[in-house]
């Protein structure tokens, strides 16, 4: 098998609060296993205060084993061109933010990969013009869903999936972002209906609670629920 060199994955969810940022950790530790260097950008971080975020999360989840940055933070919990606005200060620029990642992957060290977690869903406004989706067809790079489980998934999955087929891009697979459990009927119907209507593989699903656990104990989970990585090794 071939090891890539620089590749970049965009991460989305089918919503927001789908479990997002404790999915980009435990890639980055099952990609960490797998020998690649990983780096995660936060291109725009809302509602949180200096020194906390999604990007902190995910460095204190993984044990540290990657680097992190971010584009911009905004003050209110809300879509990142709303709390820009309301904060009066400049909302992102699709080509300043993916300028940013070209060169930070440029500058990366061998065989690294780039995972830019986008904020909410794949139709979040980033700025009034564009979306994280737009941001993955301008960088070329493929999608990694984060879904719900439970009841109303599917539809969430599919739209996701095809939102982002209309726009030129690929979706590598999906992965639960918290599975229950003791999953309900929906929940475990699901779980085997979601390749069947996106067309995409389920890459595994995170117990609920995931992001609650010490560093040590969600690397021995993200490596007992052995997280089919596979697409995001085998990108040119």
């Amino acid at each position: 098998m071939a090891t890539p060199t620089h590749p970049i994955v965009v991460i989305t969810g089918t919503n927001t609060d789908v479990g997002k940022t404790i999915v980009t950790a435990a890639l980055a530790v099952a990609l960490h296993d797998a020998g690649l260097a990983v780096h995660v950008i936060k291109p725009a971080q809302t509602g949180e205060p200096e020194g906390s975020g999604d990007r902190f999360t995910a460095e204190h989840l993984s044990g540290g084993v990657i680097t992190t940055d971010e584009c911009a933070r905004y003050p209110e919990p809300l879509a990142p061109n709303l709390s820009a606005t309301r904060a009066g200060m400049p909302q992102l620029t699709l080509g300043d933010v993916a300028a940013h990642i070209r060169s930070t992957v440029e500058q990366a060290p061998p065989h690294q990969i780039t995972l830019v977690e986008g904020a909410g869903g794949l139709l979040v406004r980033i700025a009034d013009d564009w979306t994280i989706a737009d941001l993955a067809a301008e960088l070329g790079a493929p999608l990694l869903v984060v879904t719900s489980t439970g009841l109303g998934s599917l539809n969430l999955a599919e739209l996701t999936v095809e939102a982002a087929a209309r726009r030129g891009v690929n979706t590598l697979g999906l992965v639960g972002g918290s599975l229950p459990q003791e999953p309900d009927l929906a929940t475990r119907l699901n779980l085997d209906e979601f390749p069947i209507v996106t067309g995409v593989p389920l890459l595994g699903c995170l117990p609920e609670n995931s992001g609650t656990l010490p560093p040590e104990a969600f690397a021995a989970m993200v490596r007992q629920q052995a997280l089919d990585v596979t697409p995001l090794l085998t990108l040119d």
